[in-house]
Protein backbone atom coordinates (compact mmCIF):
# COMPACT_ATOMS: atom_id res chain seq x y z
CA UNK A 1 0.00 0.00 0.00
CA UNK A 2 1.52 3.57 -0.82
CA UNK A 3 0.93 5.97 1.87
CA UNK A 4 1.01 10.17 0.90
CA UNK A 5 2.34 12.22 3.21
CA UNK A 6 1.59 15.70 3.35
CA UNK A 7 3.66 18.63 2.27
CA UNK A 8 5.74 19.78 5.23
CA UNK A 9 5.47 23.22 6.49
CA UNK A 10 8.95 25.34 6.69
CA UNK A 11 8.83 27.48 9.91
CA UNK A 12 10.00 30.34 10.19
CA UNK A 13 13.04 30.95 12.79
CA UNK A 14 11.82 32.52 15.77
CA UNK A 15 13.82 36.00 15.99
CA UNK A 16 15.70 36.03 19.86
CA UNK A 17 15.56 38.62 22.05
CA UNK A 18 18.62 39.31 21.34
CA UNK A 19 19.83 41.79 19.45
CA UNK A 20 21.41 40.84 16.04
CA UNK A 21 24.87 43.23 14.58
CA UNK A 22 24.18 41.70 11.04
CA UNK A 23 20.23 42.18 11.39
CA UNK A 24 20.80 45.82 12.75
CA UNK A 25 22.73 46.90 10.17
CA UNK A 26 20.93 45.61 7.39
CA UNK A 27 17.80 47.43 8.66
CA UNK A 28 19.93 50.34 9.07
CA UNK A 29 21.02 50.04 5.29
CA UNK A 30 17.98 49.42 4.06
CA UNK A 31 16.82 52.98 5.83
CA UNK A 32 19.57 54.38 4.21
CA UNK A 33 19.20 53.73 0.89
CA UNK A 34 15.88 54.87 1.00
CA UNK A 35 16.72 57.96 2.30
CA UNK A 36 19.02 58.61 -0.34
CA UNK A 37 16.74 58.98 -2.68
CA UNK A 38 14.86 61.47 -0.60
CA UNK A 39 16.75 64.57 -0.77
CA UNK A 40 14.08 67.13 0.57
CA UNK A 41 14.23 64.37 3.74
CA UNK A 42 17.96 64.91 3.94
CA UNK A 43 17.95 68.65 3.42
CA UNK A 44 15.28 69.07 6.50
CA UNK A 45 17.76 67.31 8.61
CA UNK A 46 20.87 68.17 7.81
CA UNK A 47 20.42 72.41 6.90
CA UNK A 48 17.25 73.44 8.68
CA UNK A 49 18.81 73.73 12.33
CA UNK A 50 21.79 75.20 10.49
CA UNK A 51 19.69 78.01 8.69
CA UNK A 52 17.90 78.47 12.22
CA UNK A 53 20.92 79.48 13.80
CA UNK A 54 22.09 81.65 11.22
CA UNK A 55 18.95 83.22 11.14
CA UNK A 56 19.22 83.40 15.03
CA UNK A 57 22.93 84.94 15.10
CA UNK A 58 21.64 88.03 12.40
CA UNK A 59 18.10 88.63 14.30
CA UNK A 60 20.53 89.47 17.67
CA UNK A 61 22.74 90.94 14.93
CA UNK A 62 23.09 94.19 17.59
CA UNK A 63 23.49 92.30 20.60
CA UNK A 64 26.04 89.35 19.58
CA UNK A 65 25.65 88.90 23.85
CA UNK A 66 22.75 87.25 23.47
CA UNK A 67 23.55 84.88 20.82
CA UNK A 68 25.82 83.45 22.89
CA UNK A 69 23.71 83.20 26.39
CA UNK A 70 20.99 80.82 23.88
CA UNK A 71 22.69 80.06 20.63
CA UNK A 72 24.61 77.29 22.75
CA UNK A 73 20.62 75.97 24.32
CA UNK A 74 19.47 76.15 20.97
CA UNK A 75 22.43 74.15 19.36
CA UNK A 76 21.07 71.18 21.02
CA UNK A 77 17.12 71.98 20.56
CA UNK A 78 17.16 72.70 17.26
CA UNK A 79 18.72 69.05 16.21
CA UNK A 80 16.33 67.06 18.56
CA UNK A 81 13.08 69.10 16.75
CA UNK A 82 14.27 68.07 13.35
CA UNK A 83 14.97 64.92 13.96
CA UNK A 84 11.86 64.26 15.61
CA UNK A 85 10.05 65.72 13.25
CA UNK A 86 11.63 63.82 10.27
CA UNK A 87 11.94 60.40 12.57
CA UNK A 88 8.04 60.25 13.35
CA UNK A 89 7.09 61.03 9.80
CA UNK A 90 10.01 58.80 7.79
CA UNK A 91 9.15 55.56 10.02
CA UNK A 92 5.09 56.33 10.23
CA UNK A 93 5.73 55.88 5.96
CA UNK A 94 7.36 53.05 6.75
CA UNK A 95 3.95 52.02 8.69
CA UNK A 96 1.39 53.14 6.10
CA UNK A 97 3.17 51.08 3.41
CA UNK A 98 3.27 47.77 4.63
CA UNK A 99 7.03 48.00 4.81
CA UNK A 100 7.16 46.95 8.70
CA UNK A 101 3.87 44.78 8.27
CA UNK A 102 6.10 42.69 5.79
CA UNK A 103 9.93 42.68 7.71
CA UNK A 104 7.97 41.73 10.82
CA UNK A 105 6.94 38.76 8.89
CA UNK A 106 10.95 38.04 8.75
CA UNK A 107 13.00 36.58 11.81
CA UNK A 108 13.87 39.83 13.12
CA UNK A 109 13.64 41.52 15.89
CA UNK A 110 11.78 44.35 17.36
CA UNK A 111 14.88 45.18 18.81
CA UNK A 112 16.74 44.89 16.06
CA UNK A 113 14.05 46.83 13.90
CA UNK A 114 14.37 49.66 15.87
CA UNK A 115 17.71 49.50 16.73
CA UNK A 116 18.48 49.62 13.11
CA UNK A 117 16.40 52.74 12.47
CA UNK A 118 17.87 54.22 15.68
CA UNK A 119 21.16 53.39 13.70
CA UNK A 120 20.55 55.11 10.55
CA UNK A 121 18.86 58.24 12.00
CA UNK A 122 21.69 58.54 14.15
CA UNK A 123 24.45 58.62 11.28
CA UNK A 124 22.55 61.78 10.12
CA UNK A 125 21.96 62.77 13.32
CA UNK A 126 25.71 62.96 13.69
CA UNK A 127 26.52 64.27 10.46
CA UNK A 128 23.54 67.09 11.67
CA UNK A 129 25.37 68.40 14.67
CA UNK A 130 28.98 68.45 13.51
CA UNK A 131 27.25 71.12 10.73
CA UNK A 132 25.25 73.08 13.49
CA UNK A 133 28.20 73.01 15.78
CA UNK A 134 31.06 73.91 13.60
CA UNK A 135 28.58 76.57 11.54
CA UNK A 136 27.90 77.79 15.55
CA UNK A 137 31.16 77.57 16.72
CA UNK A 138 33.57 79.00 13.99
CA UNK A 139 31.29 80.83 11.07
CA UNK A 140 28.50 82.53 13.75
CA UNK A 141 31.42 82.95 16.11
CA UNK A 142 29.36 81.80 19.28
CA UNK A 143 31.65 82.21 22.25
CA UNK A 144 31.68 79.06 24.66
CA UNK A 145 34.06 78.44 27.63
CA UNK A 146 34.04 74.99 27.37
CA UNK A 147 35.26 72.62 25.10
CA UNK A 148 33.84 72.87 21.37
CA UNK A 149 33.64 68.87 21.47
CA UNK A 150 31.54 68.67 24.34
CA UNK A 151 28.84 70.87 22.82
CA UNK A 152 29.09 68.48 19.63
CA UNK A 153 28.24 65.85 22.49
CA UNK A 154 25.25 67.55 23.88
CA UNK A 155 24.10 68.10 20.41
CA UNK A 156 24.60 65.12 18.99
CA UNK A 157 22.65 63.14 22.46
CA UNK A 158 19.90 66.15 21.86
CA UNK A 159 19.51 64.39 17.93
CA UNK A 160 19.68 61.17 19.17
CA UNK A 161 17.24 62.09 21.68
CA UNK A 162 14.78 63.02 19.03
CA UNK A 163 15.36 60.28 16.94
CA UNK A 164 13.87 58.13 19.78
CA UNK A 165 11.05 60.15 20.09
CA UNK A 166 10.09 60.31 16.96
CA UNK A 167 10.12 56.27 16.70
CA UNK A 168 8.23 55.99 19.88
CA UNK A 169 5.38 58.50 18.65
CA UNK A 170 5.16 57.12 15.07
CA UNK A 171 3.06 53.81 16.94
CA UNK A 172 0.39 55.97 18.08
CA UNK A 173 -0.04 57.89 14.80
CA UNK A 174 -2.30 56.51 11.64
CA UNK A 175 -1.60 59.31 9.44
CA UNK A 176 1.87 61.57 8.58
CA UNK A 177 -0.39 64.33 9.69
CA UNK A 178 -1.00 62.90 12.69
CA UNK A 179 2.47 62.43 13.34
CA UNK A 180 3.11 66.05 13.23
CA UNK A 181 0.40 66.77 15.76
CA UNK A 182 2.48 65.27 18.25
CA UNK A 183 5.27 67.80 18.00
CA UNK A 184 2.83 70.27 20.34
CA UNK A 185 1.92 67.57 22.91
CA UNK A 186 5.81 66.26 22.81
CA UNK A 187 8.19 69.34 22.34
CA UNK A 188 6.01 72.08 23.00
CA UNK A 189 5.90 71.35 26.54
CA UNK A 190 9.52 70.90 26.75
CA UNK A 191 10.49 74.09 25.11
CA UNK A 192 8.31 76.03 27.44
CA UNK A 193 9.71 74.45 30.75
CA UNK A 194 13.51 73.78 29.75
CA UNK A 195 14.62 77.30 31.01
CA UNK A 196 14.98 78.57 27.88
CA UNK A 197 13.26 81.03 28.32
CA UNK A 198 13.72 81.49 32.43
CA UNK A 199 15.80 80.17 34.78
CA UNK A 200 13.44 76.63 35.64
CA UNK A 201 13.97 77.68 39.55
CA UNK A 202 12.12 80.87 39.02
CA UNK A 203 9.33 78.79 37.93
CA UNK A 204 6.13 77.90 39.69
CA UNK A 205 7.31 74.87 41.61
CA UNK A 206 4.45 72.65 39.92
CA UNK A 207 5.65 73.52 36.40
CA UNK A 208 9.83 73.28 38.28
CA UNK A 209 8.86 69.79 39.37
CA UNK A 210 7.64 69.09 35.49
CA UNK A 211 10.63 70.20 33.96
CA UNK A 212 12.78 68.37 36.44
CA UNK A 213 11.23 65.31 34.55
CA UNK A 214 11.97 66.54 30.98
CA UNK A 215 14.65 65.41 29.02
CA UNK A 216 14.99 68.68 27.01
CA UNK A 217 15.91 70.30 30.52
CA UNK A 218 18.77 68.76 31.12
CA UNK A 219 20.00 68.84 27.56
CA UNK A 220 19.60 73.02 27.87
CA UNK A 221 21.59 72.49 31.54
CA UNK A 222 24.35 70.68 29.65
CA UNK A 223 24.75 73.67 27.04
CA UNK A 224 24.77 76.13 29.70
CA UNK A 225 27.45 73.46 31.14
CA UNK A 226 29.28 73.79 28.72
CA UNK A 227 29.04 77.97 28.17
CA UNK A 228 30.23 78.60 31.53
CA UNK A 229 32.82 76.50 32.34
CA UNK A 230 36.74 75.62 31.23
CA UNK A 231 36.42 71.37 32.10
CA UNK A 232 33.86 69.06 31.91
CA UNK A 233 31.95 69.43 35.11
CA UNK A 234 29.81 66.56 37.33
CA UNK A 235 26.76 68.65 36.88
CA UNK A 236 27.68 67.98 33.34
CA UNK A 237 27.95 63.92 33.25
CA UNK A 238 24.80 64.29 35.23
CA UNK A 239 22.90 66.14 32.04
CA UNK A 240 24.43 63.77 29.36
CA UNK A 241 23.67 60.53 31.11
CA UNK A 242 20.58 61.57 31.25
CA UNK A 243 19.76 63.03 28.36
CA UNK A 244 21.71 59.41 27.14
CA UNK A 245 19.22 57.58 29.13
CA UNK A 246 16.08 59.17 28.58
CA UNK A 247 16.94 58.22 24.66
CA UNK A 248 17.79 54.18 25.32
CA UNK A 249 14.55 54.46 27.53
CA UNK A 250 12.19 55.80 24.73
CA UNK A 251 13.71 53.36 22.03
CA UNK A 252 13.10 50.48 24.51
CA UNK A 253 9.46 51.67 24.75
CA UNK A 254 9.34 51.92 20.67
CA UNK A 255 10.58 48.29 20.35
CA UNK A 256 7.72 47.35 23.08
CA UNK A 257 4.94 49.11 21.20
CA UNK A 258 5.79 48.06 18.10
CA UNK A 259 3.25 45.41 16.84
CA UNK A 260 1.65 44.41 13.29
CA UNK A 261 -1.65 46.57 12.59
CA UNK A 262 -3.38 43.49 10.75
CA UNK A 263 -3.72 40.27 11.68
Amino acid sequence: MTTTTSPTTTLRPVPTGALSIARTTATAARVLRQLRHDPRTIALMLLVPCVMLFLLRYVFDGNPRTFDNIGASLLGIFPLITMFLVTSIATLRERTSGTLERLLAMPLGKGDLIAGYALAFGTLAIIQSALATGLALWFLGLDVTGSPWLLLLVALLDALLGTALGLFVSAFAASEFQAVQFMPAVIFPQLLLCGLFTPRDNMHPALEAISNVLPMSYAVDGMNEVLKHTDMTANFVRDALIVAGCALLVLGLGAATLRRRTA
